[in-house]
């Protein structure tokens, strides 16, 4: 769908906690200036859900993918928490990919209640 776009993939737990609202908001303002790049957030959220968090936030440069129904996301790029409270969810992340989908950045936050490196991410596009 995004073919020819770099991407930035904002990799949340969910987005409704504090650190990945800010970052969903922090990428739809940061990036929205961005010519050809989209920014795509990845949670397990329920689509109804993010889109009602989108809506309430004004977010409208960030597209919302749900792995709610399908872990295999977290499993394929390793992002998948199996032990303690969070799991089933994923971790922080950041992946820039460029217009043939090469990585460019890559970024797994340390701790989850840890903001991602935005320019770092932004830099990357």
């Amino acid at each position: 769908d995004f073919a020819g776009k770099k991407k930035i993939l904002n990799i949340v737990p969910s987005l409704d906690t504090g650190v990945c609202a800010t970052s969903a908001r922090t990428f739809n303002e940061r990036a929205a200036a961005k010519e050809n790049v989209v920014v795509l957030t990845v949670s397990s959220d329920l689509p109804f859900a993010m889109a009602r968090f989108c809506e309430a936030n004004g977010i409208n440069s960030v597209v919302t993918l749900s792995q709610f129904r399908d872990s295999q996301f977290a499993k394929d790029y390793g992002v998948e928490i199996v032990d303690g409270s969070f799991t089933g969810l994923t971790a922080r992340a950041i992946v820039v990919l460029d217009e043939e989908n090469v990585v460019r950045y890559t970024q797994l936050v340390p701790e989850v209640g840890n903001e991602p490196d935005y320019d770092g991410a932004l830099g990357a596009v």
